[in-house]
């Protein structure tokens, strides 16, 4: 069930659509009313849980690190791994958002006969997810075009790259291959890595398939099945200048995949894709350790009442000679 009810969800979705499109004509509510639905729950939800990560007390230096710390100079450290300046800091950051350093340092292991625990390099996990980020940003500015007018130049830079090749009529853009292989991957590593599939829950399917579902109809809307595009361009230029109308002549494909674009960004800030502030957040990348030689205080001390001895003392001094005890005063 953890793996067949995000599919099913997924397929209501894309027949909800089809459905109230095709069928009912619910072409305004498809087409204005659920995508503006959609992006109000993203941009509060995105706040609130940015927001939420920014108001955690966080008491101590907690800085993951994986290599030497700076401690005398005749010891060589690491200084990405384990930064000791903000400079160091900034850089571990770019490191980690642009080229997912964390991954291309994930490592598997496993029991051989004998029995030998052996550890190994694993890239793949790195490399799926390099190409799936970077595939979906990629496809996310060429989309840039129907919400832009003027058209900036690094859209059409964008698009240029990524249909280099100049495959076929329209041409082909690489990036939709590579999204598909990626979330493939992705989804069938959770498949077939028994591990893997013991911790993933419902939760970690949904997103691949409701991704995986948005490329699709994307694909074929540009590839097999005949779309106004002039009127896509009229409805989205429409909705960002906030004077929607529907065109007409707007075929189906095109309402369930704005659809499934509205879920998935309605759901995405209660959801793990939510990385994508809350790496920016994380006390285990965002800190220096530098514990050993700057001493710091916990801003989120509150003043606290203590009861010192002398007070104990004169409470309770003639309770204590009566037993006996040793008292400071007399």
């Amino acid at each position: 069930m953890r793996l067949l009810l995000p599919l099913i969800a997924v397929l209501a979705l894309t027949l909800i659509a089809y459905a109230g499109v095709s069928g009912a004509g619910m072409n305004y509510l498809f087409g204005v009313f659920i995508p503006y639905a959609a992006f109000l729950i993203f941009l509060i939800g995105f706040i609130r849980r940015v927001v939420q990560w920014g108001r955690s007390p966080v008491p101590f230096r907690i800085p993951a690190t994986c290599g030497q710390q700076k401690s005398q100079t005749w010891v060589k450290r690491n200084r990405f791994d384990n930064p000791f300046t903000t400079g160091e800091v900034i850089i571990r950051m770019l490191l980690e958002v642009f080229l997912f350093r964390s991954l291309f340092r994930n490592t598997k292991v496993d029991l051989r006969e004998g029995p030998i625990l052996r550890y190994g390099s694993a890239k793949w996990l790195w490399l799926g997810a390099l190409a799936f980020h970077y595939s979906f940003l990629t496809i996310l500015v060429r989309h840039l075009r129907f919400v832009t007018e003027p058209i900036p130049f690094f859209v059409k830079w964008a698009e240029t790259l990524d249909g280099i090749l100049q495959i076929g009529v329209p041409v082909f853009y690489q990036t939709d291959m590579v999204i598909l292989a990626a979330v493939a991957y992705l989804f069938l590593r959770r498949v077939f890595v028994p591990q893997l599939r013991y911790i993933s829950l419902a939760n970690d399917y949904f997103p691949l398939f409701l991704i995986l579902a948005i490329a699709l109809s994307g694909i074929l809307m540009r590839y097999f099945f005949k779309t106004n595009i002039v009127g896509v361009k009229e409805l989205t230029m429409g909705l960002v200048t906030f004077s929607p109308k529907i065109p007409e002549g707007i075929g189906v494909i095109f309402y369930i995949h704005l659809f499934l674009v509205s879920t998935l960004f309605a759901y995405f800030p209660f959801s793990k894709l939510m990385h994508l502030g809350g790496v920016f957040l994380s006390p285990t990348r965002n800190l220096a350790n530098n514990n050993r030689a700057v001493r710091h205080i916990n801003p989120w001390n509150y003043p606290v009442k203590v009861h010192t001895y002398e007070e104990y003392e004169d409470e309770f001094r003639e309770h204590m000679k009566e037993a006996g005890l040793p008292v400071e005063k007399e």
